[in-house]
């Protein structure tokens, strides 16, 4: 068996950044940018301190300092399909995971795995002449023809479906290396190692792996896009233990003082207006807890926050390597979350295996699958979305607003700046073709591929204006949504009557219903939504 005693760099627990202070450049196609794109999974809009967190994210807070951070970044509220969507530059139905993956559904937006009328990322930049890399969670299928050594990628360390857990590979989150099996339940404990001899942790192998891609493309000679799909902060609650002794009794006066605290914090930073309030969320009061569960609350906050910071320090050790590397600095280097916080599950505010309620038991949180695994619960969910309502699945503004930066130091202009246009998931297919100087395709390998929803964001780097979307739209688990310019228009029920509108210019957070006053703009925009609906496949039901 492994011993899982924590064995974790000196800089992490002292929350440094890693890195030197080394700025070299690239090698081989000069004229063309390396890609590192990371995502991560349930985080929170302000989960980061550059977003207003208190979880210390040194690195990212770097990252952002060079970069452009934008303040209205959207997903599509769920993992899948947000996945989907990144990675094809389409809305997710039209890629075949309208809801998620696995679904069996007989409609083709529904099917549940990536379909033949999309083109990822890895198949545009490979043909442009790219290095492909894949690193970490795919969860776009796991049908043969979806994984991600067949859509592109030339070279794959990957679990094709969710991850059940940090420490050990569970039935149904086998590893992947290319399009072979390489590690599933039954492979022996003597056998998952990292090669520095630490505890096997999800969030540090999809980071070694990338780290040999990377190394390895360089060698190459030319660009490479490597992307890295981290499973944190996911639940189950899992964590090397040094880590979480830094943030216990951190949350012992619970989630009113954090929520305010970030809210300030983004006033700010000029991300939030200053006279936006907290989105108006229903709340179980800290004073009405006993201390048992109190203890219990702070114990599972603080293992998420050390889920936070330990993905922070592998992404200071991704930028390290490129350094080291001498590429940093014609490395374009993007960063966002696949939805907001996850409320898991939803009826409970306290979240997953509360019977397992004590620190005691947090050895057997890690020796058990994620289906009956610890999560924080909904309270916390919503301090990690604050100052927005609701949470992962919905379509308002916590469910669907991700933190994002990008960075190319090479050619930056106006860094540490925001970037307030609305912007979403297709964007990003448009931005790396403009970036890699190639094109998008009318079809791919004898397929017709479905047209191209993004636009590129690619202007922001040199300090150049963007223009906005005439629509945004989603769909997800019968809620929905639609965004024309400053209006936005909200649902959790598409098929119900009730649907809210905001203006996102003077109430962002979600707070003055509108659609009473403005009930023509509302008839007008649920008009819009439904066409959309209709084209991409969500309707009719």
């Amino acid at each position: 068996m492994i011993n899982r005693k924590l064995v974790f760099p000196v800089a992490l627990l002292a929350g440094g950044i890693v890195g030197s202070n080394s700025y070299l450049h690239a090698q081989g196609e000069k004229n063309r940018p390396n890609i590192l794109l990371i995502l991560c999974d349930d985080l929170g809009y302000s989960d980061i301190g550059c977003y207003g967190s208190e979880i210390s994210t040194p690195n990212l807070d770097q990252l952002a300092s060079v970069g452009v951070r934008f303040t209205q970044f959207y997903n599509t509220a769920r993992s899948c399909p947000s996945r989907a969507s990144l990675m094809t530059g389409l809305y997710p139905h039209e890629t075949g995971i309208g809801h998620m993956t696995g679904g069996g559904s007989k409609k083709e937006s529904y099917q549940g795995y990536l379909n033949d009328k999309c083109v990822t990322l890895a198949e545009v930049l490979g043909a442009a002449g790219y290095t492909t890399n894949m690193s970490g969670k795919w969860h776009m299928g796991t049908e043969e023809v979806a994984w991600p050594y067949h859509r592109g990628f030339q070279n794959v360390y990957a679990i094709h479906n969710w991850v059940d857990s940090y420490f050990r590979v569970l039935r149904g989150c086998e590893v992947y290396r290319n399009d072979s099996l390489f590690l599933h339940a039954n492979t022996p404990d003597d056998l998952i190692y990292r090669e520095n001899g630490s505890s096997w942790y999800t969030t540090d192998v999809f980071t070694d792996e990338a780290i040999k891609q990377i190394g390895n493309s360089v060698q190459q000679n030319k660009p490479f896009f490597s992307y890295v799909a981290y499973n944190a902060p996911h639940w189950p609650l899992e964590a090397h233990d040094k880590v979480i002794e830094k943030y216990i009794g951190k949350y012992a006066n619970g989630w009113d003082p954090i929520m305010k605290e970030r809210l300030n914090r983004l006033k700010d930073m000029g991300i939030i207006g200053k006279d936006i309030p907290i989105g108006k969320q229903e709340m179980v009061e800290w004073a009405s807890l006993n201390d048992d569960d109190r203890e219990n609350l702070d114990f599972r906050r603080a293992i998420y926050a050390a889920q936070v910071e330990i993905l922070d320090y592998n992404i200071g050790r991704l930028i390290t390597k490129l350094k080291e590397e001498g590429v940093y600095e014609n490395t374009v280097i993007v960063f966002l979350s696949d939805n907001g916080c996850s409320a898991e599950p939803e009826d409970s505010p306290f979240g997953y295996s509360w019977e397992k309620d004590r620190k005691s038991n947090y050895a057997e949180w890690k020796m058990i699958s994620a289906r009956q695994g610890a999560s924080q619960g909904k309270m916390w969910s919503i301090a990690s979305n604050s100052p927005f309502r609701l949470y992962k699945k919905y379509i308002h503004e916590g469910g669907i607003s991700t933190p994002f930066i990008i960075s190319y130091p090479t050619e930056m202009k106006k860094a540490g700046r925001l970037e307030k246009t609305p912007c979403y998931l297709p964007d990003i297919m448009a931005t790396f073709i403009e970036l890699a100087q190639t094109n998008y395709p009318a079809e791919y390998e004898g397929r017709q591929i479905r047209p191209l929803k993004g636009r590129s964001i690619a202007p922001v780097i040199k300090g150049r204006k963007i223009t906005e979307h005439k629509m945004m739209a989603w769909e997800h688990e019968g809620h929905g949504g639609i965004r024309l310019g400053d209006w936005k228009l909200v649902t959790e029920d598409i098929f119900s009557e009730n649907w809210e509108l905001y203006n996102m210019a003077l109430d962002r957070t979600e707070t003055n219903d509108l659609s009473s006053k403005g009930s023509q703009r509302a008839a007008r925009m649920k008009k819009a939504w439904e066409k959309w609906a209709y084209e991409i496949g969500v309707l009719p039901k």
